[in-house]
């Protein structure tokens, strides 16, 4: 790997060693089983993974592209904090909000039948659904709205802005707990984004 990338070597012993035994662990193309996994903690890994999506390795982007997705696929969320687990280890790592942005999404059908298929900037597809829900958190301050899908496992993806704006357009109103809500619909489920006496 080239210093002109800026991109940190990554030793042996530290995050790549996590990646090996990742890569090991994982079978067929399928997600490692690291729900079935519970091995010791080994301590923080200077990891980071920014809003934007970015993994950083000790204050340098991650440049290999492969590597990220391996390490996506090893990540896991328990009481609050995310991990990097393999068989034999598990290390803590930095999550500035979700661990995945969603980049892109498909949508098929319309009103009550319409279903999105968002795919995120690790590769991973998911349908908005009852498994995978959207929920949309509003700044308290400015209203801004931050749109997330879930992906697996209590793992989330931010939509991105462009998405979000293309998500608008698929938008409809419906009554959701008792209020008009304008929201989106998919997988047979309505999922509210804004309350429709907020809309001008």
């Amino acid at each position: 790997m080239s210093t002109e990338d800026n991109v940190t070597p990554l030793p042996l012993s530290g995050a790549e060693g996590i990646a090996a035994a990742a890569q090991a662990a994982a079978k067929g193309g399928k997600l490692p089983p690291v729900h079935l996994w519970n091995p010791p903690f080994c301590g923080d890994l200077d990891m980071r993974i920014r809003r934007d999506g970015t993994w950083f390795y000790q204050g340098t982007p991650i440049g290999r592209p492969q590597l990220v997705r391996l390490f996506s696929t090893i990540l896991k969320l328990e009481d609050g904090k995310y991990y990097l687990v393999t068989p034999v280890e598990k290390v803590g790592i930095t999550v500035d909000d979700a661990p995945f942005v969603a980049v892109d999404f498909t949508a098929e059908g319309s009103g009550r039948d319409q279903q999105l298929t968002f795919q995120t900037n690790v590769g991973d597809h998911a349908i908005a659904g009852p498994d995978h829900p959207i929920r949309v958190v509003r700044d308290a301050e400015t209203g801004e709205p931050s749109p997330y899908v879930m992906i697996r496992a209590g793992l989330e993806a931010l939509i991105d802005r462009k998405s979000f704006y293309r998500l608008v357009d698929l938008g409809a109103h419906a009554d959701h707990e008792g209020a008009r809500w304008f929201g989106l619909w998919s997988g047979g489920m309505f999922f509210p984004v804004i309350p429709s006496a907020e809309l001008p």
